[in-house]
């Protein structure tokens, strides 16, 4: 009879056990498909406003993006990057979990038009959901340990300067 009492238990603990696992599984997935949507919601907007914004600036003058204080300060695309390349190029290494990257984030975006015209800052996603395989071989190719660090670039992509923290002053200020 023991033994009975003691073999339903342990079934009863498995069962309660696998179940509350399963559950767990089921909220990660639920999550992470949550965020997938948000995120996929945040880039059509991004998107959006970044078509309106260059319509807008075409409609300004003849002058071309690049001339444009809006470019200075871009997220990493291989077209961004290497559509850059006449221009002094900083890779902006950050994670958007990062205490520190997402004030420097506003920062940049604030003063955009304080770095100068022959500049393009990058902001490269160093280590988060966001972050793909390009992202991660950039991280590497430069050595990359940790968030909030960056690496100025010459026109071939070699290393030109590379410095952790700071905002748009203190980019303008470590940039060669």
């Amino acid at each position: 009879m023991n033994k009975t009492i003691v073999t339903a238990g342990i079934i009863i603990l498995i069962v309660i056990g696998g179940g509350i696992f399963f559950a767990n599984q089921q909220l990660k997935q639920t999550e992470q498909e949550k965020m997938a949507k948000e995120k996929s919601a945040m880039q059509i907007k991004e998107d959006a406003a970044m078509k309106e914004q260059q319509a807008t600036e075409k409609k300004e003058d003849g002058k071309t993006m690049a001339d444009k204080t809006s470019v200075r300060y871009v997220e990493y695309s291989k077209t961004v990057l290497d559509g850059s390349v006449a221009n002094r190029r900083v890779l902006f290494f950050y994670a958007n979990w990062c205490p520190v990257c997402k004030p420097a984030d506003v920062d940049f975006q604030a003063n955009s038009d304080k770095i100068p015209s022959d500049v393009t800052v990058i902001r490269v996603n160093y280590n988060d959901s966001d972050t793909d395989q390009e992202e991660k071989d950039l991280a590497k190719k430069y050595g990359i340990t940790y968030q909030h660090t960056f690496v100025q670039i010459d026109t071939q992509g070699k290393e030109v300067a590379k410095w952790n923290g700071g905002k748009t002053d203190e980019l303008l200020a470590k940039i060669k």
